[in-house]
């Protein structure tokens, strides 16, 4: 049946966006190039564009697109007399299948997807792309993100995310970066980067590093999204089941972190009932795979499954003063262990200020100091002038509050950041 224009592109929008990356996997697997499978799927998206309002809807929208797809990559092939054996074995697989076989190919896509989804991922995650170009992809292809929204988002002109994203494409063309799950001892190495892609993702929708906003909850829901898929194709991995319960539980909070004029507002002063408990109940799950997974390989906690418990830690308490800071100190000292960071310390310094007071707290910060990689570092001034201002000691803290303000990006934060140090000054 046929149906409006109008109609057609909101439907065929729609369905993009749940097919596109499904789609393209699919279509990696077969051409081995990353970047021809998006081509061949966008070609895809414009012939239903031109299509579905005059034809109507198919059944099968998915079926239909990789049908349209493939037979637009044999006559790339053709034209280009490009890998020949590729031609053929695509033009065996549509002769076989024929015109009529639209419900067998959905099948056939429906059975692979989840291999074909896992390698999409690791290869636009691929270590050998430079960390903007890896989260660049990884949007666009798996998120299904246009260059305007990655752009908008992160707060870069659009002309150079679409660089970004073509770089990344020719060089894992140029590198012939094979479109597979890696094995053995590359594993560990490569999920530690699709995990580190994802992380980055979520926490620059958390904590937005500029801009106006306090937060940008797409680049959240976009990294639960991947999160959950991968969750999903690799139940095995405790690091992947850590990392969504740091997310599930963290995104909790998000309609509670601001107030009605977008300020922000601080973990301890938030509303809990404001809290969305679904997400914390899945987070709680996704935290107890994490740990069964790992107990079942007779290891311990990695540090976004060591994270995610922190994260919990918050959840279960139903008021700030009931939170188990002293579970938290010891899980931060943990993480200290394994990734050793001047952040986690001063993360772990704010534990125990709240365990043990703000002067025990300021004795570790002030140990910071003279790290380098903390500098420029915002949260340092922030949390030190946190400490002296509860200390009493407010003419301290408000040259700290003033100093972080300064090195913020963040206009949101940096307006926090000035009010609490003319609160100081009172």
């Amino acid at each position: 049946m046929a149906v409006t224009a109008t109609d057609a592109h909101r439907t065929i929008d729609a369905i993009w966006r749940i097919e596109q990356a499904k789609l393209i996997a699919g279509l990696a697997r077969l051409v081995r190039d990353v970047g021809l499978a998006e081509e061949l799927a966008q070609d895809a998206l414009v012939a239903a564009l031109e299509q579905w309002p005059k034809s109507g809807i198919p059944d099968k929208p998915g079926a239909w697109l990789m049908a349209a797809a493939k037979h637009r990559g044999i006559d790339r092939l053709r034209r280009n007399r490009l890998i020949e054996r590729k031609h053929e074995e695509l033009g065996r697989e549509i002769e076989a299948e024929g015109e009529g076989a639209t419900p067998d190919l959905e099948a056939a896509l429906d059975d692979d997807i989840g291999d074909d989804l896992l390698r999409l991922i690791f290869t636009a995650c691929h270590p050998l792309l430079a960390t903007e170009a890896r989260v660049a992809l990884t949007l666009r292809l798996i998120g299904g993100l246009t260059t305007e929204e990655i752009a908008r988002a992160f707060l870069v002109p659009e002309p150079t995310v679409a660089q970004r994203i073509v770089r990344a494409k020719r060089t894992l063309a140029a590198k012939r970066v094979p479109f597979e799950v890696p094995r053995g001892a590359e594993l560990a190495q490569r999920l530690a980067s699709v995990l580190e892609v994802i992380y980055l993702i979520f926490n620059e929708g958390y904590s937005a590093t500029a801009g106006d906003d306090w937060m940008r909850p797409q680049l959240c829901e976009e990294a639960l999204h991947l999160g959950r898929i991968l969750a999903g194709l690799a139940p095995n991995e405790s690091e992947v089941h850590g990392l969504l319960a740091l997310m599930e539980t963290q995104a909790s909070r998000l309609g509670a972190r601001t107030g009605p004029s977008g300020e922000p507002i601080l973990l301890l002063d938030q509303n809990r009932a404001r809290w969305d408990q679904l997400l914390i109940r899945r987070g709680l799950a996704a935290l107890e795979r994490a740990e069964a997974v790992a107990k079942d390989e007779g290891r311990g906690l990695g540090p976004y499954a060591l994270q995610g418990a922190i994260a919990a830690c918050h959840a279960r308490a139903r008021t700030g003063g009931e939170t188990d800071w002293a579970r938290i100190v010891g899980l931060y000292g943990a993480l200290a262990e394994i990734t050793p960071s001047p952040v986690v310390e001063l993360n772990r310094a704010v534990a125990v200020a709240m365990l043990a007071g703000p002067a025990a707290g300021l004795d570790l910060v002030d140990k910071l100091a003279s790290e380098p990689a903390l500098d420029a570092y915002h949260l340092l001034p922030s949390v030190r002038g946190d400490l002296l201002e509860k200390l009493g000691r407010l003419e301290e803290a408000r040259a700290e509050f003033e100093r972080a303000a300064s090195l913020t990006r963040n206009e949101r934060e940096r307006r926090l950041l000035l009010n609490r140090a003319v609160a100081c000054a009172r």
